[in-house]
């Protein structure tokens, strides 16, 4: 029996096994608090079959000639990191019930000598807020493109390597939000039904907004947005997301680094001029993205080692293709 699960656990790839893991985390907490979560059940119940269905498929990837496994192996991740967002939800405020957004302002204000976004807001025009807010959407598709570029070119290591660190990435950060939870300046210092009004843009700007609060849990007739939203400022995913898919663009030499970097900037610069994040968000972003992309290369070959697969090399003798 232990031998079978072994194997079966080998069967494996980096980023199922983080997945898997932080599941069983989340289901730790839904027990340990199950008192104060009240969707307890469901997010155990969810992840136990997520987890089952990720075994599957692992094992059916390995086994099986059908492309279907393999294809699936690769690109379900978009979807369920999207689904283990929604069930933090469920979770931070009744766990923790507070929201340390005052020692982020703090924190900005010592190190600016005031709130960044006010001093943004004297640039502040139609056109900067149109581009900024499809480049802060955008943001979630960064990994997709980069990742569709290695899968066309057939580069199986560097795609998995990609899956595994961006889905540590955001496993980190969900640790920061469960930690410290922060909802942010739009709703702190600025009025969050003024946001239209102070930042107007041109044509998407209003829908995207929309689109982006009812993710976080807000929709229009919304009465009181800062006890539903998301407890997700801190540290910042935008920054460090985008930094890390920026960073694999560009020791991976790929050609969409062209498009990912430039847009990358625009991520990050908008985080503040829309409200959405602190400046001390961005700099926790920063140090979560160099904290992982060390740690992540350890634990990745580590795993490859375990499997007795291929490991990544990111010295002088990496991929230049």
């Amino acid at each position: 029996m232990y031998l079978k699960i072994k194997e079966l656990l080998k069967t494996l790839n980096a980023a199922n096994l983080a997945v898997i893991l932080f599941l069983q985390f989340i289901n730790l907490i839904s027990i340990i608090y199950y008192d104060r979560i009240p969707a307890w059940a469901a997010i155990l119940i969810v992840n136990i079959i997520t987890t089952a269905i990720i075994l599957f498929i692992s094992l059916q990837s390995k086994k099986s000639e059908s492309k279907f496994y393999r294809y699936f192996n690769y690109w379900y991740l978009p979807v369920l990191i999207m689904i283990i967002f929604k069930e933090l939800f469920f979770i931070v405020d009744p766990v923790q019930g507070v929201i340390f957004d005052k020692y982020l302002i703090e924190a900005d204000r010592f190190i600016f000598g005031g709130n960044p976004a006010d001093f943004l807001y004297h640039i502040a025009n139609p056109v900067l807020t149109e581009l900024l807010q499809i480049a802060y959407v955008s943001y979630y598709f960064l990994p997709i493109i980069l990742g569709y570029e290695l899968y066309k070119e057939n580069r199986k290591i560097e795609l998995e390597y990609l899956m595994f660190l961006v889905m540590f990435g955001f496993f980190l950060s969900y640790f920061g939000y469960l930690g410290f939870p922060a909802v942010g300046p739009r709703f702190t210092i600025f009025n969050f039904s003024d946001l239209d009004k102070d930042l107007p843009g041109l044509f998407f700007t209003h829908f995207l907004r929309d689109y982006i609060n009812s993710g976080e849990g807000i929709n229009p007739h919304t009465l009181y947005p800062i006890k539903v939203v998301e407890r997700d400022a801190f540290p910042s995913g935008h920054t460090d997301i985008t930094l890390l898919v920026s960073y694999l663009a560009i020791v991976f030499n790929a050609k969409t680094k062209k498009f990912i970097l430039p847009i990358g900037f625009l991520i990050i610069f908008a985080t503040v001029y829309l409200r959405y994040h602190y400046v001390a968000d961005l700099i926790a972003g920063t140090i979560f993205m160099i904290f992982t992309a060390w740690s992540g290369y350890y634990l990745f070959n580590a795993w490859q080692r375990k499997r007795n697969d291929e490991t990544i090399n990111l010295g002088k003798d990496a991929d230049q293709s």
